[in-house]
C-alpha cells in the first residue's frame, strides 16, 4: 500500500485548540492565515476577543492580542533563517492592518513549536548576543535582536500530563504515551473535542504505526481504537480494514449476514491484515463471540 505522507499541520492547529481549550470561547484561531499572498501563511494565528482574557495554558502566558503560531514537523529544521522568516510573518501582518498602526508592535506575539530543542539555533543565540530564559518547562523565551515577544516552544520537554496532546505530534511515541493519547481522547465528551482530537490521533497513528500495530494485537485496545478512530480516521489509516468491513456489511445486506462475515474476512486479507487484526474487527462489528469469530477464520483459512 501506497505510504501517505504526514499531514502535521491539521494536527498542530487541533492540538492548539485543545491546549487552551478551557479559553477558546475567548480567542480567533484563523490557520494557514493568509498574508496577500498565497505562499505567505502563517501556520496559526490566535487571536484574543478580548484584551482581558487570560490564558491558563502557561503556552499562552506571553501572548497579547495577536498571536503568530510556526509549528515545524519532525522533519523540518528550525534555524535562524527559520527565526527570521516567522518574525518577518509577524512584521508583515502588523504592517496589513485597516489603518496605520491598526496593529500595535506592543500587542503581537510570536511562537515556534517543534519537536525537539533546535541546538544549533540556541547556540547561534549564544554566540550573536541574543538573551534566553526557560520561564517555563519546554519553553524558552527570547530578547534582544527581535521585533516582537517571542517563545520557542520544545514540545519533547512540556509535560507529558497536561500537554498530551502538542506531545502527541510525534514520530517517536512510546507504546505506553499512546495508550494514555487514546485514553484521554476516550475522556472527552464535546463534538469539538473529540474532533480536534481526532485529528491529533490521525497525525500520531498515521507517524507511529509499529506502535499501532502492537496496539491492535490487544483486544481491549484494539476496541479503544476502533470506536475513537471511526468514521474517518480508521478509514485514513486503515483503508483496508474498514472498507473491508463496509463491503462486508453490504455482502450481509445481500445475502445474510453469514456470508457477509464471510466477505469481511475475504476482502481484509487482501488486503494483508492477520488473524488477530481480522477476529477483534468481526468481533466488534458482528457482536461475535471470540469461538464465533475464530470459527469464520478457520473456515476460511
Amino acid at each position: 500500500m501506497k505510504e501517505t505522507k504526514i499531514q502535521w499541520h491539521p494536527g498542530f492547529v487541533a492540538a492548539m485548540n485543545l491546549e487552551f481549550a478551557r479559553n477558546r470561547q475567548g480567542l480567533i484561531f484563523e490557520k494557514e492565515y493568509n498574508l496577500n499572498t498565497k505562499p505567505l501563511e502563517i501556520d496559526l494565528l490566535v487571536i484574543k476577543k478580548e484584551a482581558s482574557v487570560r490564558i491558563e495554558n502557561e503556552i499562552g502566558i506571553l501572548f497579547r492580542g495577536h498571536n503568530i503560531m510556526e509549528y515545524k514537523s519532525p522533519d523540518d529544521a528550525l534555524d535562524i533563517d527559520a527565526f527570521y522568516k516567522a518574525g518577518a510573518y509577524a512584521g508583515l501582518y502588523k504592517s496589513y492592518g485597516e489603518r496605520v498602526d491598526a496593529i500595535r508592535a506592543d500587542d503581537v506575539t510570536v511562537s515556534l513549536v517543534r519537536e525537539a530543542r533546535p541546538d544549533g539555533l540556541f547556540a547561534y543565540f549564544r554566540e550573536h548576543g541574543y538573551v534566553t530564559s526557560n520561564p517555563y518547562r519546554g519553553i524558552y523565551y527570547i530578547e534582544g535582536n527581535v521585533l516582537f515577544p517571542t517563545q520557542i516552544i520544545v514540545t519533547k520537554e512540556l509535560d507529558e500530563v497536561s500537554h498530551i496532546w502538542l506531545g502527541s505530534l510525534s514520530d517517536r511515541m512510546e507504546k505506553e504515551k499512546m495508550v494514555r493519547l487514546i485514553e484521554s481522547a476516550e475522556k472527552l465528551t464535546g463534538k469539538a473535542e473529540r474532533e480536534f482530537a481526532d485529528s491529533v490521533l490521525e497525525v500520531s497513528i498515521g507517524a507511529n504505526k509499529q506502535v499501532i500495530e502492537e496496539l491492535m494485537g490487544d483486544g481491549k485496545m484494539c476496541q479503544a481504537l476502533l470506536e475513537i478512530m471511526e468514521p474517518h480516521l480508521l478509514l485514513r489509516e486503515k483503508e483496508g480494514m474498514e472498507e473491508g468491513i463496509k463491503e462486508g456489511i453490504k455482502e450481509g445486506i445481500k445475502r445474510g449476514i453469514n456470508e457477509g462475515i464471510n466477505g469481511t474476512v475475504d476482502t481484509l486479507r487482501a488486503f494483508g491484515h492477520g488473524d488477530l487484526e481480522i477476529k477483534n474487527a468481526i468481533m466488534q462489528r458482528y457482536a461475535l463471540s471470540e469461538e464465533e469469530a475464530e470459527g469464520y477464520l478457520y473456515q476460511k483459512s
